[in-house]
């Protein structure tokens, strides 16, 4: 992966783009902290993914449809995907923070499991200290090692599902056990004629009750979740292997190679030939 990273450029302290996808469950794309002196304001904007920051010291304002939020040292707040937010340092005691772009198929339940969302983005945890500073520290310093910094994101993301104020505790049977269930079925075979009836057996489910379980946790229906999984699986083997086309249709669950291809340039916008021709002229074969 190219990592490209620019220190104390602008009004950033530290600011990063990693584009770390190596992980199907979290995906990291972007890292910064900022020393915000007073009065420093960011948007109105929308973003293409969702944002995380954590407050490191100071105080500030969050502004997410039309409420206001105070969020201090300690607490953090989510800026989800194409939700349009504005944050503003306190003129007294100015914020310092970091913030994390992030993605990911088990993103909307992990979010869903801390009880965060547009209408209640604030993180407040219920333990005294956290490790959310040091986590932070362990990325930026090794910001070149991918795995490493997914680990770090996963135990951040750990972090907050397990210490919010309004996360979901754990219950047998509870419909994020389901979501779960059905996420990992596909993770196993979606390289199989897999149908949502199938999944709903495996999980001893009405179809329709998992089905809207899974669009309430995730966004997503269960056919997108399992062809955005499958596409992400095949542009990954078009990119790193010399298989053709045809396997890799078959290698994604895929028999009839002209429904990979229109599924594929759904969900990227080019058919799999041309992305392959684009990336044998980018290596210059």
């Amino acid at each position: 992966m190219r990592v490209q990273t620019t220190a104390s450029v602008g009004r950033f302290d530290d600011h990063a783009f990693l584009d770390y996808d190596w992980s199907d469950d979290l995906s990291l794309y972007e890292i910064g902290n900022f020393n915000c002196p007073p009065l420093y304001s960011y948007g109105p904007v929308a973003r293409p993914r969702d944002i995380f920051h954590f407050v490191l010291s100071g105080k500030g304002k969050l502004y997410i449809k039309n409420r206001e939020y105070t969020v201090e040292a300690g607490q953090g707040f989510l800026i989800p995907h194409e939700v349009k937010a504005l944050y503003t340092a306190d003129r007294n005691d100015p914020w310092s923070y970091f913030w994390l772009h992030i993605g990911g198929a088990r993103l909307a339940e992990i979010w869903t499991k801390a009880g965060l969302s547009e209408d209640n983005p604030v993180f407040v945890s219920d333990v005294d200290s956290s490790p959310m500073p040091e986590l932070y520290r362990d990325i930026s310093e090794k910001r070149d090692r991918e795995l490493y910094c997914i680990s770090k994101l996963f135990e951040i993301m750990d972090h907050v599902t397990s210490t919010s104020v309004n996360r979901q505790l754990s219950r047998p049977n509870t419909q994020l056990d389901f979501v779960q269930r059905i996420i990992h079925i596909i993770q196993i075979k979606y390289s199989e004629p897999l149908q949502v009836t199938q999944i709903a057996e495996l999980c001893g489910l009405n179809r329709s009750y998992m089905s809207r379980i899974f669009k309430d946790a995730t966004g997503s229906s269960i056919q997108e979740y399992l062809m955005d999984y499958r596409m992400k699986k095949a542009n990954r083997l078009l990119k790193e292997t010399g298989e053709s086309v045809q396997t890799i249709s078959n290698l994604v669950g895929y028999k009839d190679i002209f429904t990979f291809s229109k599924a594929y340039k759904k969900v990227f916008g080019n058919s799999p030939s041309i992305y392959r021709a684009e990336q044998k002229n980018r290596k210059g074969v």
